[in-house]
């Protein structure tokens, strides 16, 4: 089991590393909205991965690399909303006037509530998250664990890992606050971000598996 554990962390390690969706997210949030925005968008990506790893380890996703259909209804979902956010914070960081840093910052109970929930979203409708899940963690599964137990604890594991890149991508943006508070880079964080949705949006409505 302890050979499993440390398989697991060392190729999820890895892929936690590459930049990528979620690591845009949080960084933006860190950004335009503060710590506290940054680190609930983050629990909202690790709820999504602790999801999709139970699911896996129940078999539930495994339908996404049998249905055809299922994936391409989970893929077109979620294909829209990675596109609809891409555009909407493009939109902002090109018109959205930023007078101070107060003004743009909302770290109320529902302004938090939302960014877990848009962290959440962002995962749970990312079909190659769960192919991920079905693929690898039957690799990982050591005989006589049952295996839900397991992949609850792989998905744990993978979410550390997260949070920890996740804490230090937020404290950089912290050390940095004077700098990436002015106007012109929240302006260009936003379109970047909103770029990098609309491009993963693209990319998962044009692919198949």
């Amino acid at each position: 089991m302890l050979h499993s554990l440390l398989s697991f962390a060392a190729v999820a390690g890895l892929l936690t590393l590459i930049p990528g969706l979620d690591t845009a997210l949080v960084l933006r949030a860190a950004v335009s909205r503060g710590r506290r925005y940054a680190f609930a968008s983050a629990v909202g990506i690790g709820c999504g991965t602790l999801m999709w790893g139970a699911a896996a380890a129940a078999g539930v996703s495994v339908l996404l690399t049998a249905s055809e259909v299922a994936y391409a209804v989970l893929r077109t979902v979620g294909a829209i909303y990675l596109v609809w956010m891409g555009i909407a914070m493009i939109r902002t960081g090109l018109e959205r006037p930023i007078a101070t840093t107060e003004a743009a910052v909302d770290d109320s109970s529902r302004g938090v509530f939302g960014a877990w929930a848009r962290g959440l979203g962002t995962n749970m409708l990312n079909p190659k998250v769960g192919v991920f899940y079905a693929a690898m963690l039957p690799q990982f599964l050591p005989d006589g664990v049952p295996h839900l137990l397991m992949g609850c604890v792989l998905a744990v594991v993978h979410n550390v890992e997260g949070m920890v890149w996740f804490t230090v991508i937020i404290s950089v943006a912290g050390t940095a606050k004077t700098w990436l508070n002015r106007e012109g880079v929240r302006r260009a964080m936003d379109t970047v971000t909103g770029a990098i949705l609309l491009g993963f949006g693209l990319k998962l409505a044009s692919s198949h598996r």
